[in-house]
């Protein structure tokens, strides 16, 4: 079996070498042409307008509800672009380190400049942080139904990992003009990710983001498992993010309990 490529290094030379695909500054240069577009034609939808204009109406609704706020007072919509080194970071994992089907091809078939703005969920995106647990199902509620009314595609998985990471990953789907590789333009449709996390898992998510990135890059797999080496920095952040959703979820207990109680 061939072996996998290692580093991001060793992967621009494999898909060189075995698919001829090279990687060049064209294909930088093109994609922060793309997802610049992309993000200020999504910017102008009436979807993403809707949704802007919505949430102060989603945070009255649940303070009624609930009677607690939904959103930090400081809370900012805004849309995000992902860097062209972890978009092709991910390519990589994609393509080799999450590959069950390696040396073949993965499902769907190799993530590649001439299709990799349709294969990539993420290009854009945006973080809405609501302040408890039962907020995140809530806004996901939300927002599913406003892409029902705007006829658009949605997708949600809640993301429970090992290292202490929890978060609701949503995804809608819009068709967009975009510069081709040539000199014309091409549509396709290009997903946009919307993640929800509560305040308490956005900085235990802050603290993880270095021990991510270094882990994303290698399949390299440490000798000791982090899960028995106390001093290693993953085990104090990642049980912290496990203890911190446990402790969310007994928040969600204590009011729900005092509410019957007031009842």
């Amino acid at each position: 079996m061939d072996e996998k490529p290692e580093t991001i290094i060793d992967y621009k030379k494999w898909l060189k070498s075995k698919l001829g695909v090279e990687i060049r500054d064209q294909d930088r240069t093109r994609y922060d042409s793309v997802t610049s577009k992309v993000k200020q034609d999504f910017e102008k939808s009436e979807f993403w307008t809707h949704l802007t204009n919505n949430l102060p109406v989603y945070d009255q609704e649940y303070q009624a509800e609930k009677g607690y706020f939904l959103l930090l007072p400081s809370h900012e919509s805004k849309l995000d672009i992902k860097s062209f080194d972890s978009f092709l970071l991910k390519t990589y994992r994609k393509n080799v380190l999450e590959n069950e089907s390696w040396p073949k091809e993965p499902e769907g078939g190799w993530i590649l400049p001439n299709n990799w703005f349709s294969r990539i969920n993420d290009t854009i995106r945006t973080l809405l942080v609501v302040k408890y647990f039962d907020g995140v199902g809530y806004v996901i509620d939300k927002i599913g139904s406003l892409c029902k009314e705007h006829n658009m595609a949605f997708e949600v998985f809640y993301e429970a990992r090992e290292e202490g990471y929890y978060a609701a990953h949503s995804y809608t789907k819009q068709c967009f003009e975009i510069p081709a590789i040539t000199w014309d333009t091409e549509k396709i449709d290009i997903s946009i990710e919307i993640q929800i996390s509560t305040q308490l898992q956005e900085v235990i998510r802050n603290l993880l983001h270095k021990y991510y990135e270094k882990k994303r890059k290698t399949i390299k797999k440490p000798i000791e498992k982090w899960q028995w080496n106390y001093k290693c920095d993953e085990f104090c952040v990642s049980y912290l993010g496990h203890i911190l959703h446990y402790v969310e979820g007994m928040i969600m207990e204590v009011r729900e309990k005092q509410k019957e109680n007031l009842n």
